[in-house]
This record gives C-alpha cells, sequence and structure tokens, in this order.
C-alpha cells in the first residue's frame, strides 16, 4: 500500500533488551584484550519517509537514575510541524511515562558550528564535560545535569539534517575520521 505525501511519517521508537531501560552491556574485542562494560541502549528511528522530510535539527539527552529508571528528552526541529519536546521516564519495571521535560539550556557548539542545547531543572545548567564524536553535521557528548532533582551522567547528542544535506558535508562522508574517546 502506497501512502500520499501528506499520510508518509516517520517516528521515533525505542527498543529496551527485556523491557529494562538500562540493560548492562559488554564487549569484549579479540584486539588486546579489550573490554568495555556498562549500561546500555537502542533506539531506532523508522518511517516510510526519509528523515530529512522529518526534521531539520535533533538533540537527544539520555541518563540512568539512582533507583534503576531512565530519562530521555527529545527535542525535534520538525520540518511540517510544530516543534516537538518530549520528555520520557523508563521505569526499572519496564513502565514509560512521559514527563514535561525542563527548560532548555544552550551548550557550547561543536568546533564545527552545530549548535548543541540541553535540559536541565530549573535553577541549574547543564554542563559538557566532553564530546566523544565530532562530524560536520552530529555531536556525541557527555555532560553533567540536575534532572528530576537528581544529579546525572548525561549521554547527549545533537544531528543538523539541513548541515547534513549539504553538498560538501555529502563529499566529505567517504573519509572517515576515528573517533578518539580519550
Amino acid at each position: 500500500m502506497r501512502r500520499s505525501a501528506s499520510r508518509r511519517r516517520s517516528s521515533w521508537r525505542r527498543a529496551t533488551a527485556g523491557a529494562r531501560p538500562a540493560p548492562r552491556a559488554q564487549v569484549d574485542v579479540d584486539l588486546g584484550g579489550l573490554r568495555w562494560s556498562g549500561p546500555g541502549y537502542l533506539d531506532s528511528n523508522t518511517g516510510d519517509a526519509p528523515l530529512k522530510r522529518a526534521f531539520r535539527r535533533r538533540h537527544w539527552s539520555r541518563a540512568p537514575l539512582a533507583g534503576g529508571d531512565s530519562v530521555v528528552f527529545y527535542d525535534l526541529d520538525r520540518v511540517a510541524a510544530a516543534p516537538l519536546q518530549l520528555g520520557l521516564r523508563f521505569g526499572a519495571n519496564g513502565q514509560i511515562d512521559t514527563n514535561e521535560p525542563p527548560a532548555a539550556a544552550a551548550l557550547a557548539p561543536t568546533r564545527w558550528g552545530i549548535a548543541r542545547g540541553a535540559r536541565a531543572d530549573a535553577g541549574t545548567a547543564p554542563r559538557l564535560l566532553r564530546t566523544l564524536t565530532r562530524a560536520p553535521f552530529y555531536a556525541r557528548s557527555l555532560l553533567h545535569a540536575q534532572w528530576l532533582g537528581e544529579r546525572v551522567g548525561v549521554m547527549h547528542e545533537c544531528l543538523s539534517r539541513s548541515r547534513f544535506d549539504t553538498p560538501w558535508v555529502q563529499a566529505m562522508l567517504p573519509f572517515r575520521k576515528p573517533n578518539r574517546a580519550a
């Protein structure tokens, strides 16, 4: 069945292993004994229209809370609709609740000039600790913030679809620079 352009949509889906918001993951690599373990999270973007028709800019943040719950804030500057601010709390028991996202605050832009923003409780500000991945259109960073009254370590991503679609970025895509966490 083919949908008309007005009925095409892109959606955000989240998948969690065993209905747990922060399952443990462990990775063993046969390259000199490298090993990593920590909290895991999986989400995916699905739909029947390209993402570039869905949004121009996206900010996503996720943090585990002390009691085993996780909180996710999702901010979209959508192409054909009003901006979307979504706050989700994933309970340790698998329950998913929506909550009103706290106010957004600007973070320093990336070295590529991509604007970044994150959320934090009223009267507090998120703090950028380290950028893990930088690209002309995307960044993944670690932050500290206060969410729901708790000091949390936050994984943050920002993506500029409009920057991604520029000819100069498209020309750079075949040349990938390795990411360095240090």
